[in-house]
């Protein structure tokens, strides 16, 4: 890409970049572009869960739902290289951890543990059997949303937590970075895609992806002093369970 091109051009391919392995043209690396381009995640969300959704329909008339749904998910680890499944995995291992110094250590190693390991068998196999119980009437407006909501949850974790290091990692790109109106630009899209997709239906997925990092953001705070990337990539994969298990309760 150009580096006349337009700004906001700059920063969705920075956002597609970090969190996709997909094919997008290379820009400069400047300082606060991660930052800038965190209001763009949720459109990024919005392209993987479309992705899902459409390859759902593809494999619908010809698998039945449990191989449907553990080929969509195996789409979605490919398509963001495990970023999040690795960030999930790394803060639990850090769990072993007694003090905050110990447990960031622990999230820079990159070998992995039985927390770890628990944590990644937990995620692939809840996601496999609630992508195969969603309704299937429901199930594009929930894959949509569920990756919408989650690319959303970094933004208010960076807007209001600090990095828990000063100068390493993707976590101090962004936390306390995230600008207000980053913030506020990322929520308004989240809250449109996300009524647009689920209608009613939308007030439980987003009340769920609302409290998934409010609760995260006293844990990490507590457990590590602030936010770390992996931290993100762990809130991410909660948020997509839960707004998932809002698909398939049955009140």
């Amino acid at each position: 890409m150009s580096l006349r091109a337009p700004r906001f051009a700059v920063d969705v391919a920075v956002a597609f970049q970090f969190l996709t392995r997909l094919p997008v043209p290379r820009v400069r690396f400047v300082p606060d572009g991660l930052a800038r381009s965190v209001k763009f995640f949720p459109l990024v969300g919005l392209a993987i869960g479309s992705g899902a959704a459409l390859l759902e329909k593809l494999l619908a008339p010809h698998l039945g739902r449990p191989a449907s749904a553990v080929v969509v998910l195996l789409y979605l680890v490919l398509i963001t290289g495990c970023l999040h499944e690795d960030g999930l995995a790394d803060v639990a291992d850090s769990l072993g951890g007694r003090k905050p110094e110990q447990r960031l250590a622990i999230l820079r190693d990159s070998r992995i543990g039985t927390y770890g390991a628990a944590a990644l068998v937990f995620s692939l196999l809840s996601r496999a059997v609630l992508l195969a119980g969603l309704p299937l009437e429901h199930l594009t407006a929930y894959l949509i949303s569920a990756h919408v909501l989650c690319r959303w949850s970094t933004l208010p974790l960076s807007y209001y937590l600090p990095p828990a290091r000063d100068s390493e990692g993707q976590g101090a790109r962004i936390a306390s970075l995230t600008s207000a109106s980053s913030l506020i630009i990322g929520s308004v899209f989240t809250i449109v895609a996300v009524m647009v997709a689920l209608r009613r239906a939308a007030i439980a997925p987003v009340l769920s992806a609302m409290a998934i990092p409010l609760l995260s953001s006293f844990f990490y705070m507590r457990k590590f002093g602030g936010v770390t990337g992996d931290c993100f990539g762990a809130t991410n994969q909660l948020t997509e369970i839960a707004v998932y298990l809002c698909g398939v309760w049955t009140p």
